[in-house]
């Protein structure tokens, strides 16, 4: 489609843009720029580990250095070597046993100028060995140790098993440097020399002890299992560890491909060049023997200052490398699914450049088929499409929002018309109410006074007759005491009507009541009704807030809601009492009966004055007096209850009450 509007690219280039920029360019560079963090990370990672790696096996080689030198000073100053040489035919089993004990592969007496005078092995040097730094720094006082190359002649001399062990044939190893070497002779000693004194602290002598480090396999292993625990190398790959004298493996863990020890094979020639030619210590990929291998090599340094081996440790980088491989593979899988991805979700939004088209049409028609609400949206597009949608609906909006502020305004007067009719229907229903009560004020009062007198003349007659007949009035005893309870009854209820609609006139005086100790107490009140109606009580009393209440109003609001339970109960069952506290507002006390429930028609009436459904007893006063003393603090009482399940009343009391026709809050004379 050509474009013919104002401003913007071309429909066409717009798709062309949206679809080919991201996955073209996008994707393709930070795939690159990942592939390269990752693989730079990786190699830094690994010249980490070997590094870290070389250092603990050089740490393990100065050990061993310092252990030689610290046992030849044992041995030099010892009480057993001063005795031993005063009996020299004794001399020599003792410094061969003191050998063996110390790992030693050879020690020698010298005296005080360097000329062997006995020795722990089967043979002895010839010469004076001062010519050895750390023979000459134990003549003159003090005892140190080094890494010393001897020629065979010299391990002959000392001993021809030392010779014979130190002996090991150099073998053909690909990339090592090519000359007519066929066999190491020497031998790689951890060297040790300590000074002897008499007992005035006087240079006797010295004592030179040594340790061979060809072929000796303890060493590297060792150095494996320090450095390569058992699960410290994932994927498989596995670490070794190797001696080196000068370019020839003397003492290593690295296997040839028949599972012997690589001894005799050669160093690369660029490792060689690089850590014994120049002295550099290298951590990088080297091939050894026959694969390649992580590796760190440091140069080892005589007493005279030589480069004379190296120590090497590695690890198989095969393993790493699979896995990075591996990872990679799996990374750009996932790139290449997102590309895919990618373009269904780009094509998709490709649609939205033409959608404007097609929903303009579609608005169109719904406008013409009467739709005053029908539009085509934000396109977010700037071409001469969305600008004609903008336009179109710009139009219908203009038209619309007439339309909806006239609705508005209608449904604003509806809402006020039905908010003013609530109004006043409240209103009219509490000035029923309170003419009701009114009314029953009125009326109650004056049956009152009427009452109260003939009910006052028939008692005091009846104590009058009980007083006059004395014993004779004991046939008629059942017959008095019948009229003294209708009396009281009759008091009772005047009571109760004068309470309903003079609620003021009964108030307590408010305190701060525990709801639980208050239940506790009223229970004990209605105890004798349980008793007879064989009624289990079970009480769940976890409320902790107090609420202010008059107490005496509390106790009667719950006497009635107990007695209520207990008479829907008259075959037995379970009355549970619960308190709780009211988050944030005060507490709850709830009475839960098993009885027969109460009719769904008759739930909105119980809290009425006068309904009752106990047709032969009762006034219908008792609910409507404690919704009314309840109500009075900003409380409430409500019922839950279904026919067959029981009821449940519950007593909502504030902490704080809002008081309504509110009692005096001290008793009189109170400060």
């Amino acid at each position: 489609m050509k474009p013919v509007g104002s401003g913007g690219l071309s429909v066409r280039t717009k798709l062309l843009a949206i679809v080919l920029s991201p996955i073209a360019v996008g994707l393709p560079i930070l795939l690159a720029l990942l592939v390269y963090w990752g693989n730079a990370y990786y190699d830094r990672l690994l010249v980490y580990k070997v590094s870290s790696d070389l250092a603990i096996a050089n740490q393990h080689l100065e050990n061993v250095v310092a252990d030689a030198g610290q046992s030849t000073a044992a041995l030099a100053s010892s009480y057993e070597l001063a005795l031993a040489r005063g009996v020299p035919q004794r001399l020599g089993d003792f410094l061969s046993s003191a050998a063996a004990k110390r790992g030693l592969s050879f020690l020698i007496l010298l005296d005080e100028k360097g000329v062997p005078v006995a020795a722990g092995q089967a043979g002895m040097p010839t010469g004076i060995q001062a010519h050895w730094p750390v023979v000459a720094k134990a003549l003159a006082g003090t005892s140190n140790a080094a890494i010393d190359i001897y020629a065979a002649e010299a391990l002959e001399a000392l001993d021809p098993e030392l010779a014979k062990r130190a002996a090991i044939p150099v073998v053909s190893t690909p990339n090592a440097a090519q000359d007519a070497k066929t066999a190491e002779a020497r031998g790689l000693v951890v060297h040790a020399a300590a000074p002897v004194r008499d007992a005035d602290g006087r240079v006797v002598g010295a004592l030179q002890g040594g340790v061979l480090l060809n072929g000796n396999l303890e060493f590297v292993d060792r150095i494996n299992e320090l450095v390569y625990r058992e699960g410290s190398l994932p994927l498989g790959s596995r670490g070794t560890a190797t001696l080196f004298l000068d370019d020839v493996r003397i003492a290593t863990n690295v296997r040839m491909f028949e599972g012997e020890r690589a001894l005799g094979t050669r160093v690369s020639l660029a490792v060689r060049d690089s850590v014994l030619g120049r002295g550099n210590v290298w951590l990088d990929m080297a091939f050894v023997v026959n694969d390649w291998y992580m590796s760190g090599y440091q140069p080892l340094y005589d007493s005279f200052g030589h480069r004379v081996g190296m120590l090497y440790v590695g690890f198989l980088e095969g393993p790493f490398g699979q896995a990075r491989t591996g990872a990679l593979g799996v990374i750009s899988a996932l790139f290449a699914l997102l590309a895919l991805g990618a373009s269904y979700l780009f094509l998709r939004s490709a649609r939205t450049i033409f959608a404007p088209l097609e929903r303009m049409n579609l608005a169109m028609d719904a406008v013409a088929a009467g739709d005053a609400r029908a539009r085509v949206g934000e396109t977010g597009s700037r071409d001469e499409i969305g600008d004609l949608a903008r336009h179109f609906d710009s139009l219908l909006d203009t038209l619309q929002s007439k339309t909806d502020e006239l609705e508005r305004l209608n449904a604003a007067l509806d809402g006020q018309v039905a908010d003013r009719t609530a109004q006043l229907e409240l209103a009219r229903k509490q000035l029923v109410m309170s003419e009701k009560l009114a009314a029953i004020g009125q009326l109650t009062a004056g049956v009152a006074h009427e009452i109260n007198n003939p009910i006052a003349v028939i008692q005091g007659n009846l104590d009058l007759a009980r007083e006059i007949l004395g014993d004779r009035a004991a046939p008629v005893a059942t017959e008095l005491r019948l009229a003294d309870e209708q009396i009281n009854r009759i008091r009772l209820i005047v009571t109760k009507l004068l309470q309903f609609a003079r609620p003021g006139e009964y108030a307590g005086y408010l305190e701060d009541v525990d709801v639980g100790a208050t239940v506790a107490d009223t229970l004990v009140l209605v105890r004798h009704l349980l008793a007879k109606g064989r009624i289990e009580v079970v009480e769940s009393l976890r409320a902790t807030r107090k609420v202010r209440i008059a107490p005496s109003e509390l106790q009667q609001v719950l006497v009635n809601l107990l007695v209520n339970a207990i008479h829907a109960m008259p075959d037995g069952g379970t009355l549970a009492v619960e308190t709780a506290d009211w988050p944030g507002r005060g507490a709850t006390i709830t009475v839960r009966d098993t009885g027969a429930g109460i009719r769904e028609e008759d739930l909105v009436h119980v809290f009425d004055p006068f309904f009752t459904t106990k047709k032969r007893e009762g006034t219908g006063l008792g609910l409507s007096i404690s919704q009314t003393l309840v109500a009075r603090y900003g409380g409430d009482i409500t019922v839950a209850s279904r026919p067959g399940e029981g009821a449940a009343f519950t007593v909502w009391l504030l902490a704080e009450p809002r008081l309504r026709d509110a009692p005096p809050t001290a008793a009189p004379g109170a400060a």
